[in-house]
């Protein structure tokens, strides 16, 4: 009895769960039936029966049906693809046709609108097989078709999927969008000149029509002589313009200020001279877009460089490089500024073009599924730029060289020209130019002859005869350095013998210069004034050969030319007596 009565139990806590449950999905059923459609009373009361050439069982058949009847001129039958419920009955034969038409227009112009990519499913659920998609297989009951801007405002053209008592839904234009038509028309609606265009020239050929075709070409030649004579005309203002910084400015701004003045010509040609379809307006706007942010960009870009140009010519002396040590550490900084500055208007003006054309928007997922991809590519193709431009970066802040600085870069001296993006430009004593990869140079040592002080203590050596007067040339040497300009703190010279051999000494005469290259150059006259003096007044200081020939050399007539006499050299070779 026991079990008997546990077994009903369970039974009836079954049947409890199961009918709950199937009440459960029944509410959720029906309340589902409000997210999938809305349910009106009646559907344009005022049209007659929609023709069978309608389609709106499906987004994408709403849409191709309306296009297609437009293209016909049917905009009576093209009428049934809208909700005119906000029109009265009596006015919804009169003006639907009207507002097909004026729609059709709309769309054609306005915006490249992709008919296979919207829903071919009657409940217009989102297919994703991979199931990442928040939504995927949600029903809807509203898409948006295309998003327009007149006046200032932006209006949306939105397809609602609408059910009237047992009848089959179907996708409508919804009745605010079709408010907003008239509207929308006036803004991209035909223009004053397409009246004058013959009837056969606006049939569509591919992706326009006709006479757009024929139009496109003459309209960007049209544009191409706006820019001619606005080249011209800059190029006039730049040699008007006294010489130096204004016309340098005017003559750098030449080509930004013509893409410029052609975009703003071509946009307001297409707002109120000619319209086209919206494949070409498309295009059109974006190219207008990105040349506009460019060339305005562009010259913000070259006022920078004509102040940094007038800053560096005030700096730079006449040997190509500031001599004072704050003088290359602004300039340094300044260009610093500059990539900086590059840096953030390419940022500022790709957010704008992406703001504009609305890429993001109309890439969608793809877009956002490939991120990554894109990311490591990117990452890896331009790994060697990217290192670059940091190590650029780092010299500038952490300033180990300057512009201007005398350098000592895998032996040879060289003067720091400018410190770029990727490289580092050095112009090298002789004049040559070397251009060093920005993580070439920062992974080798170098000595930087200006990082605290230019001066520089140098050393003369000379090799003499162990009979030269030490304290002669010394008096010599100090009344020789103090006559040259580029040597400095004149109690630092001074003269020793630092080596000795059998036959010579080793004379190392010290001083100290202004920088490097004076220093170097002071060198080589003081070694030249020095070597004179010897040569003039006691040529018995240089440094002699002894030749050692024996007495049976001589009875058997044998010279120096001999290969049996032995020559001892002295340590400097090429001076024999």
């Amino acid at each position: 009895m026991k079990k008997n009565g546990a077994w009903r139990l369970w039974l009836m806590a079954a049947a409890v769960f199961i009918f709950s449950s199937l009440g459960k999905a029944q509410a959720q059923d029906e309340g589902g039936e409000e997210t999938r459609w809305f349910s009106i009373d009646s559907l344009n009361a005022g049209l007659s029966e929609a023709p069978k050439a309608v389609k709106r069982t499906t987004p994408r058949e709403a849409v191709r049906s309306f296009l297609t009847l437009t293209e016909k001129e049917d905009f009576d039958a093209a009428a049934h693809v809208l909700n005119l419920s906000e029109l009265p009955p009596s006015e919804q034969r009169k003006q639907g046709s009207q507002l097909a038409k004026q729609l059709a227009e709309v769309l054609t112009r306005g915006e490249w609108l992709k008919v296979s990519n919207l829903s071919g499913r009657q409940d217009a659920a989102i297919e994703d097989p991979a199931g990442k998609h928040p939504q995927t297989g949600v029903p809807r009951r509203n898409l948006k078709l295309a998003s327009l801007t007149a006046e200032g405002e932006t209006y949306d053209i939105r397809l609602g999927r609408y059910r009237v008592d047992d009848k089959e839904p179907v996708w409508l234009i919804m009745p605010d969008s079709v408010s907003s038509v008239p509207l929308l028309y006036e803004e991209y609606g035909p223009s004053l000149f397409e009246e004058y265009i013959p009837e056969r020239l606006k049939a569509p050929l591919g992706i326009l029509k006709i006479w757009e075709w024929i139009a496109i070409p003459i309209f960007l030649l049209a544009v191409g002589l706006v820019g001619l004579g606005i080249h011209y005309l800059v190029g006039l203002m730049a040699r008007w313009l006294p010489s130096g910084s204004p016309s340098i400015f005017v003559e750098q701004i030449r080509m930004p200020v013509v893409l410029v003045v052609m975009s703003l010509v071509t946009q307001m040609a297409l707002d109120y001279v000619v319209s086209f379809s919206a494949a070409a307006t498309t295009t059109f706007r974006v190219l207008l877009i990105a040349v506009l942010a460019w060339g305005g960009g562009a010259i913000a870009l070259r006022l920078v460089d004509t102040l940094m140009l007038r800053m560096t010519r005030r700096l730079v002396e006449k040997d190509g490089a500031p001599q004072s040590r704050e003088d290359r550490r602004l300039l340094t900084s300044l260009y610093a500024l500059r990539r900086l500055i590059i840096l953030i208007m390419v940022t500022i003006v790709s957010i704008y073009v992406l703001s504009k054309i609305q890429l993001f928007e109309s890439m969608g997922l793809s877009l956002l599924a490939s991120a990554s991809v894109l990311t490591v590519l990117v990452g890896i193709a331009g790994q060697a730029v990217l290192g670059n431009i940091l190590s650029s970066f780092q010299l500038s802040l952490a300033k180990p060289i300057r512009i201007g600085d005398l350098i000592e870069f895998e032996g040879q001296w060289c003067y720091v020209e400018g410190i770029f993006y990727t490289f580092i430009r050095l112009r090298v004593w002789n004049e040559r130019r070397l251009i060093v990869p920005v993580t070439y140079f920062v992974s080798r040592s170098f000595e930087n002859l200006s990082v605290k002080s230019t001066v520089e203590y140098r050393s003369l050596e000379m090799m003499l005869h162990l009979s030269a007067d030490i304290q002669c040339l010394r008096e010599k040497f100090l009344e020789y350095a103090k006559e040259e300009e580029d040597v400095i703190q004149h109690h630092k010279l001074s003269c020793y013998v630092t080596g000795q051999t059998e036959m010579a000494q080793t004379v190392v005469f010290y001083l100290m210069t202004s920088d490097p290259y004076s220093g170097w150059i002071a060198e080589m006259n003081l070694r030249e004034r020095l070597m004179a003096f010897i040569r003039d007044n006691h040529p018995e200081w240089w440094p002699r050969s002894i030749m050692v020939v024996s007495q049976q050399d001589i009875a058997r007539g044998e010279g120096p030319n001999s290969p049996k006499v032995t020559m001892t050299d002295s340590p400097s070779e090429g001076h024999h007596r």
